[in-house]
């Protein structure tokens, strides 16, 4: 779908990159990643020409891109950027029709697939169609930010840090947005982010990048147990974390208090508490404490007036792990498997804890320090 062929760029004499070679399949969301100045994200703008490469060529199926009128091989390649780029004078509406009305869609297609989007993700177009931008809250904008990239049936999607300037809870729930989005579409995206947990989470690849050069190009999983050299073990963090968390238990570090709800409990309920304890999920346990499921605010939608207790939509087959089980082992469990959470039970299957990507890296890297300061 998308091939570099020994790209170099240039400006005077300060190289940017040099020697890229990477090719991203079909359906394949490809995450590039490195410090600051890596060159990722103008690796990224080869491909619509936003920048011209010094060396080498960029092909898209087949066809070098400097073949194609730039205007239109931009509009053939969805687009989403950090700072979302709404247009403040438009309606939703016409922000997300924005390009299939410049290929000169007609108007009752431009309709259909406006609505489609915004049922896609979970925003009434009743509602949503006719607001203008500042009347959505910043994760609102960036959904529509992507759906406007989706908006001309694109093959390809651009994404530049899309959820860098959100707040955590915001972020992660337009990540797994994203995830659900592309398990349904199987678009292929090139997606920069700064973010190792946020590559993890949604890359089926990851390149790390360093001084314009390709380090290593690995599935998430690949990376953590095989990193190619010091610098990417480094940067991933693994290694650090795997030497950490070696003698260490779950039932250390874990969350001893997490949020739970009883089963019986009421949509209104569960929605208010998540508020007051600002989680996106809750875990639905009986009166021993035994754990029964989870549940998360798309499961207790408006629009399911029927649903009137939790345990009728909460999901049962939740990853658990027990209590005396390794650090390093739920360290990988959570990361390869791409959990966001993984409950701690003791023997007789009773909640007594909780594990977060936060909660383990945050004590891990204290541990650490520890021995650093030793």
């Amino acid at each position: 779908m998308i091939r570099f062929e020994n790209v170099g760029k240039s400006y005077g004499e300060h190289q940017v990159l040099a020697d890229v070679e990477l090719e991203v399949q079909q359906g394949e969301l490809v995450c590039l990643i490195g410090p600051s100045g890596c060159g990722k994200t103008t690796t990224m703008k080869l491909v619509n020409r936003l920048i011209q490469p010094t060396v080498g060529r960029i092909l898209v199926d087949g066809q070098d891109v400097r073949e194609h009128n730039p205007v239109e091989l931009r509009r053939r390649i969805g687009y989403v950027i950090q700072q979302i780029g709404l247009f403040p004078h438009m309606t939703i509406a016409q922000n997300i029709s924005l390009v299939p009305r410049l290929l000169g869609w007609k108007p009752n297609r431009q309709s259909e697939r406006v609505v489609e989007l915004l049922q896609m993700v979970d925003l009434p177009p009743e509602q949503y169609a006719v607001r203008f931008p500042r009347e959505l809250s910043g994760g609102q904008q960036q959904r529509v930010g992507v759906l406007r990239a989706l908006a001309a049936e694109p093959s390809i999607i651009l994404m530049d840090e899309p959820f860098g300037a959100l707040d955590p809870i915001t972020r992660e729930t337009l990540q797994d947005e994203l995830k659900r989005l592309q398990e349904r579409l199987r678009k292929t995206i090139v997606f920069v982010t700064h973010d190792m947990d946020e590559a993890l989470k949604m890359a089926d690849r990851i390149v790390v990048m360093k001084d314009g050069r390709i380090r290593q190009v690995a599935t998430p999983e690949d990376l953590l147990r095989h990193p190619a050299d010091e610098f990417v073990a480094s940067f991933v963090g693994r290694d650090r974390m795997g030497r950490a968390a070696e003698d260490m238990l779950v039932e250390e570090i874990m969350i001893k208090t997490p949020v739970t709800i009883a089963p019986h409990a009421g949509p209104a309920e569960a929605l208010a508490q998540m508020k007051k304890k600002r989680v996106d999920s809750l875990l639905v346990v009986d009166v021993q404490r035994k754990l029964l499921g989870i549940v998360t605010p798309n499961d207790l939608r408006p629009d399911r007036p029927e649903v009137r207790r939790v345990d009728e939509v909460m999901r049962s087959d939740t990853p658990t792990v027990t209590a005396g089980s390794c650090c390093k082992d739920a360290f990988e469990q959570m990361f390869v498997d791409r959990l966001e959470h993984l409950p701690v039970l003791d023997a007789e299957g009773r909640l007594i804890g909780l594990l977060t990507r936060t909660s383990l890296v945050d004590a891990l890297s204290q541990v650490s320090w520890s021995h650093v300061v030793a």
